[in-house]
């Protein structure tokens, strides 16, 4: 396993440098952003490493053809960012689904490395630490968690107006689709965003934890509004750490509830909103269980 380190010189260059080296990974390339934007060549590595620290033009550029290389399949591609490159990092990223850490702790950045090399089978990783592996339990939890919750929340969509109809009457008639219910008040919706962070008032927040929930939830109000979500701005939505949120975001657009939409103004920012698919099943869930009634609907949702 080849292994480059793109970053500024310094402690986090060496610290993923110590990872690959413990990982029994060959370290083959260790420059920074400004040369790899100049020379206009990824390196020769089957994972590739890019530890941001601003995103300046130099850095975004290098990141654009280092996301074109994974999207390839060449390269594996780990990128780390602080929260306030994040906007900026997730727009340069458009092609591939790069493994991406916002403002990373040291076990984040060893289980995503693990994670990469655990698709080579014959990689040598090294023990870990009691701590590491009950991070890497957790972190395979979520996985499972996640892939659960989207099952259960893009199922084939059944209107409900068409779900009525009897079988001889599907039979004599031919197929049609009745109309989608439309989106529910977005006032409600943000009544409800703001009941479920009550909560947080009076109990551990963790208890309650349902980023998918809130992610469509702020993204299905946005939509009623005709406004546009950043990516930062969904991170928080979620209440989940970014790292986290990133990842169910990621899922979510894979799974085609939600779609990536490019800012054509400004190729520095890019866009998460509801798919149409998405749009149908939050407007369907809020018409099935009444949206005509406030209190009914903030008790169940």
């Amino acid at each position: 396993m080849r292994i480059a380190i793109v970053a500024a010189p310094g402690p986090l260059q060496e610290l993923w440098a110590e990872e690959a080296g413990l990982a029994g990974a060959t370290l083959t390339t260790a420059g920074d952003f400004a040369a790899l934007a100049e020379t206009g060549r990824a390196p020769s590595a089957d994972v590739i490493i890019a530890e941001v620290g601003e995103a300046n033009g130099a850095t975004l550029a290098a990141l654009a053809l280092l996301d074109e290389e994974a999207a390839h399949g060449r390269r594996k591609l780990i990128v780390a960012t602080p929260l306030a490159a994040l906007e900026a990092v997730f727009a340069s990223l458009p092609l591939a689904q790069p493994t991406l850490l916002v403002a990373p702790t040291h076990g984040e950045r060893v289980l995503a490395l693990g994670h990469a090399l655990a698709d080579r089978p014959l990689a040598r990783v090294r023990e870990l630490s009691a701590d590491e592996r009950t991070a890497l339990l957790r972190l395979a939890e979520q996985v499972g968690q996640i892939a659960a919750r989207l099952e259960g929340i893009a199922p084939t969509l059944t209107p409900p107006l068409a779900a009525s109809a009897s079988a001889n009457d599907q039979q004599a008639a031919p197929a049609s689709h009745a109309p989608r219910p439309p989106l529910p008040d977005p006032r409600l919706v943000r009544r409800i965003i703001h009941q479920r962070e009550q909560r947080a008032r009076f109990f551990d927040g963790g208890l309650f934890a349902d980023p998918a929930w809130d992610i469509l939830l702020d993204l299905t109000a946005a939509r009623a509004e005709h406004v546009r979500v950043s990516v930062t701005s969904l991170c928080i939505a979620s209440g989940v750490p970014p790292t986290t949120a990133l990842r169910w975001i990621a899922q979510m657009v894979e799974t085609g509830l939600l779609e990536r939409q490019e800012d054509t103004g400004d190729r520095r920012r890019a866009f998460i909103a509801l798919s149409d698919r998405g749009a149908d099943a939050m407007a369907c869930y809020f018409a099935a269980i009444g949206a005509g009634s406030g209190s009914r609907v903030a008790a169940l949702a």
